[in-house]
């Protein structure tokens, strides 16, 4: 029997309840269901990688973009590498492993597959000031004449590692950093969202922005 997959929030824990403001520039909430793989392709077999990942409905990116077909998705990380993500527990029936494990099949004799799933953390970010927050730590310029939707960058935000892609123009962005960095990276976001006001929305996936958010404040560190 498949074991139900289990969502394993790396920020949940260091958000508490506030007074709602009047006004909100940024909402944000983790990605807590989404299942990610690194995807690296052998040598000499990026072609056929390329064909393989093309009878799943998706163009491989040759640069750093999104390009997905329904909850599946591969972003463009450096030459011969891509992120590879199952977005909001499309495979909540099945473990994550087990998702990594068959797109390894899907790939096998082309590409490598690791699955990164407890490996990173992915918070999801949009709202009015969604961009002027970012632009006060990302090592990039998101201007939209520079940056659009679709468009992955693997920089540093704050002297912290991340993964970066803009989902639409509104703009909301993706974020995805080491589990073992979210403090460092939440503790940042949340002072250089303070002026705009910060909320955390309590549903997950891309489509449920209904759900009420609550405002929040950074946990202080344990003595």
């Amino acid at each position: 029997m498949a074991e139900i997959f289990q969502s394993k929030a790396a920020f949940g824990k260091r958000l508490s309840p506030l007074t709602p403001a009047d006004s909100v520039g940024v909402i944000v909430r983790e990605r807590a269901e989404d299942a990610l793989a690194i995807v690296t392709a052998r040598r000499g077999m990026a072609a056929d990688l390329a064909k393989r990942v093309n009878a799943m409905g998706i163009v491989l990116p040759s640069r750093p973009i999104r390009a997905a077909q329904g909850s599946l998705a591969f972003l463009g990380i450096g030459p011969g590498r891509w992120l590879a993500t199952l977005d909001d527990g499309a495979n909540r029936s099945q473990r994550c492993d087990a998702w990594a494990k068959s797109l390894a099949h899907d790939l096998a004799g082309c590409a490598s597959v690791v699955d990164q799933t407890d490996g990173y953390a992915v918070l999801q970010m949009g709202g009015a000031k969604a961009r002027a927050t970012l632009a006060k730590g990302v090592a990039i310029d998101l201007h939209p004449r520079a940056f659009h939707a679709g468009d992955v960058a693997v920089t540093q935000i704050a002297h912290v590692g991340v993964m970066l892609w803009q989902l639409d123009d509104q703009p909301t962005y993706a974020i995805s950093v080491f589990r073992s960095l979210a403090s460092s990276f939440w503790h940042w976001l949340s002072v250089s969202a303070e002026e705009f006001g910060i909320v955390v929305a309590g549903a997950t996936g891309p489509d449920r922005s209904s759900a009420q958010p609550r405002m929040v404040q950074q946990q202080p560190p344990k003595s």
